[in-house]
């Protein structure tokens, strides 16, 4: 199959002929129709994710396809079954997975990471009957695989983790993906939004999906989001994953909010200093959203399926895998505004 491989941290990735994958016992074969390109992806080249350890290595996560083949212990699923995945593939056995958090599984995988991904034809994925989910016929394939990462990590972030209600204020820092998809939801979900960003394009984007208002940074952030919303944020989450960003979500909340820290904040990043002082005075949440588990996927494909969320609004480029290489390179300097698609 084609694929795009990398032979090293930040070594340019190619397209090139790499072996079929076959399927695990109790996994599955996806033929990959559609497959995002995250800046996860990006962290993943450049070696700040320590799941990656074997080269050559195939990248992607977030994915939408057809299953191909299943393993001898599937009860599922069958071959033709339109699918996605959770980009935190679940064992199914361990503690966590017995309470239902599939999304800190103590024995996950990650496609694009522990293993192979979704940059190519095919993607094997383990534990079928715990991780995939099924698509209605009428939702595209660049529109479920927009799901996978980050607007799935969104929707647990706003909903589950930050708990946001009608009428609250809510501050997005960063409007990449994960942002854009969070102020989305938070929109759709009767929030009162505050997006920002250092890129005016992201943050016409943020209005469009339903911004109140904006503050292009990165200077007085903080201050300006309490000065918007009188007194400051009831929820605020870090959508970029810096130890700016983390600081001044924390510094845009009013008292008893709730900090959501969504965007990765890899060691190589330096590390976050958080003001505790403030978390103590205030007595604020500080909280992680990791994903959300595949059993999670209903309300928000029933907000999808009526209307209420348009995932595909975010969708700001297709590529096909040539141009791929090119594109995961540029994030680390000139991320696209919305999301980029690859279908394979």
């Amino acid at each position: 199959m084609r694929a795009v491989a990398y032979d090293g941290f930040g070594l340019m990735p190619e397209v090139r002929e790499v072996p079929d994958p076959e399927p695990p016992r109790a996994g599955a074969v996806i033929r990959v129709e559609a497959t995002g390109l995250c800046r996860s992806d990006w962290h993943g080249w450049m070696g700040h994710d320590p799941d990656i350890t074997h080269f050559p290595h195939v990248p992607g996560h977030e994915l939408a396809g057809v299953v191909a083949a299943v393993g001898p212990d599937v009860t599922g699923w069958r071959a033709g079954d339109r699918v996605t995945v959770p980009f935190v593939c679940a064992c199914g056995r361990c503690a966590a997975c017995a309470a239902g958090d599939q999304q800190v599984c103590e024995r996950q995988t990650q496609p694009g990471f522990s293993h192979w991904g979704s940059f190519a034809e095919y993607v094997a994925i383990d534990n079928a009957d715990v991780n995939l989910v099924a698509l209605p016929g009428e939702l595209p394939y660049a529109t479920a695989a927009a799901l996978g990462c980050r607007f799935a990590t969104a929707f647990r972030a706003v909903t589950a983790q930050g708990r946001v209600g009608p009428g609250e204020w809510v501050a997005v820092h960063g409007c990449g993906g994960v942002g854009l998809s969070a102020v989305m939801i938070a929109a759709a979900c009767g929030a009162r939004v505050v997006a920002v960003d250092v890129s005016p394009g992201a943050l016409e984007l943020a209005r469009r999906f339903g911004a109140a208002a904006c503050v292009e940074g990165p200077d007085g952030v903080a201050e300006a989001v309490r000065e918007i919303t009188g007194g400051g944020a009831h929820v605020s989450l870090d959508a970029l994953g810096s130890p700016a960003t983390c600081a001044a979500s924390v510094e845009s909340l009013r008292r008893r909010g709730r900090h959501v820290q969504v965007g990765l904040l890899p060691p190589a990043a330096g590390p976050a200093v958080v003001p505790m002082h403030r978390v103590i005075a205030l007595e604020l949440e500080i909280l992680g959203s990791h994903g959300m588990a595949a059993h999670a996927y209903g309300p928000m494909m029933a907000m999808v399926a009526s209307g209420a969320l348009r995932p595909d609004l975010l969708i700001t480029r297709t590529i096909g895998l040539a141009d791929a290489p090119a594109a995961l390179a540029a994030m680390g300097t000139a991320p696209a505004a919305g999301a980029t698609v690859i279908a394979p």
